[in-house]
């Protein structure tokens, strides 16, 4: 269960969630709270070539939409913005394909939390 104290300890248990989600399912870590003057990266991480942006988002209740929800437009330019940055400082990784994951994770009973990953989340 992700312990609610404090926003960062929320956000901490809920990337290492997504992480080991991520990693279960093939995925390798690059880099993780990668920051930078555009913003922050939550994970990068490794699909087979394809470097993988992720966001994630933890939200214990719906009352001001989901977590899905809260990657609006503006966080959308934000992390694009930071990703290029990213691919401009890591030159290693500019010649791969990239894409934007978002892990959404809620709160499904008081006991359980739903993980949704949502693969290429930017598409259309």
């Amino acid at each position: 269960m992700i312990d609610r104290s404090s926003s960062q300890s929320s956000g901490n248990a809920a990337e290492a969630m997504a992480r080991k989600h991520l990693e279960q399912h093939g995925l390798h870590l690059i880099a993780k709270n990668w920051r930078c003057r555009c913003g922050e990266l939550d994970l990068v991480m490794l699909d087979t070539d394809t470097v993988v942006f992720v966001e994630v988002r933890y939200r214990h209740h719906n009352a001001w939409g989901g977590a899905t929800e809260s990657v609006d437009t503006r966080k959308r330019k934000k992390l694009t913005q930071a990703a290029m940055t990213f691919l401009q400082q890591e030159s290693r990784w500019n010649q791969h394909p990239c894409r934007f994951d978002v892990v959404a994770i809620s709160a499904a009973s008081k006991d359980k939390l739903q993980l949704n990953w949502i693969k290429n989340a930017f598409d259309g």
